[in-house]
C-alpha cells in the first residue's frame, strides 16, 4: 500500500498490516529501524499518552523543536534546529490508537523518516514508552545512514528527547490536554458516519 504526498507522489509504506480480533486493519511495528530507545515515566498510560498528543507543547521540553503547527486532523508541520540554523517538514500521523500508540511518515517529496510511539503500562503503575525510527535519507545522505556514528547521534538524540518529556510530564504531574481520536491510514475515523456532501462547492445537500 502506498501514499500520495502533497506533490502526488506515490510513497511506499514499510510498515506492515495486521488484522486484529476485531476485524480492524491495523500497522504492525516497524519490523526495519535504525532507532529503538524506551523510557519509563511514573505517570498513568492515559496521562502520558495525551500530553504526547499535545504536539504544540513540544517546543516547552525538546531541545531541537521550535515550533509545531497543526495543519489537518492527522499532519503538522515541524520545525526543528540547532542555534541559528531550523528544517520545516510535514508530517501525517498514519495510525494513532489512544493509550497505545502512534506511527507517522514524513510528507517531504522524498521522505527522510518514519517512525512510531507505543506506550504500555509497567507494573509500576507508570508508563513504558518505546520510540523507534527508520531513516530514508536520499543522496549522498543515505549511505551516512550506514554509519554507526551517524545512527548513534539519532539515538542519542531520541533518547535525550525521551528523558526531557519524561522530565516534563513528571513535573506536571497531570496532562495538559489530550486528543482522544483514532486514525486509520492517515484517516481520523468518526464514531457515526457524515452527513453526504454536495458535489458542487457551497451547495447543499438535499
Amino acid at each position: 500500500m502506498a501514499h500520495e504526498d502533497d506533490d502526488g507522489q506515490a510513497v511506499p509504506n514499510t510498515l506492515g498490516m495486521r488484522c486484529d480480533g476485531d476485524g480492524v486493519t491495523r500497522r504492525r511495528p516497524l519490523r526495519e529501524r535504525h532507532v529503538e530507545e524506551t523510557v519509563e515515566v511514573a505517570v498513568p498510560v492515559r496521562t502520558a499518552y495525551n500530553q504526547w498528543t499535545q504536539f504544540k507543547t513540544f517546543p516547552r521540553f525538546s531541545t531541537v523543536v521550535r515550533d509545531v503547527e497543526q495543519i489537518r486532523p492527522a499532519v503538522t508541520a515541524w520545525t526543528i534546529g540547532y542555534g541559528p540554523l531550523r528544517h520545516r517538514f510535514a508530517v501525517e500521523i498514519v495510525e494513532q490508537d489512544p493509550d497505545a500508540y502512534l506511527a507517522w511518515r514524513g510528507l517531504e517529496q522524498h521522505p527522510t523518516h518514519e517512525g512510531e510511539v507505543e506506550f504500555r503500562a509497567t507494573e509500576s503503575g507508570g508508563t513504558a514508552i518505546t520510540v523507534r525510527m527508520l531513516l530514508q535519507p536520499r543522496g549522498a545522505a543515505k549511505v551516512l545512514t550506514r554509519s554507526s556514528r551517524v545512527v548513534g547521534l539519532a539515538v542519542r538524540l531520541v533518547r535525550g528527547e525521551l528523558v526531557s518529556f519524561k522530565h516534563f510530564i513528571e513535573g506536571l504531574g497531570q496532562e495538559g490536554g489530550a486528543w482522544r481520536g483514532t486514525i486509520r491510514n492517515g484517516r481520523v475515523q468518526h464514531d457515526t458516519a457524515e452527513p453526504p456532501r454536495s458535489r458542487v462547492a457551497q451547495w447543499p445537500v438535499g
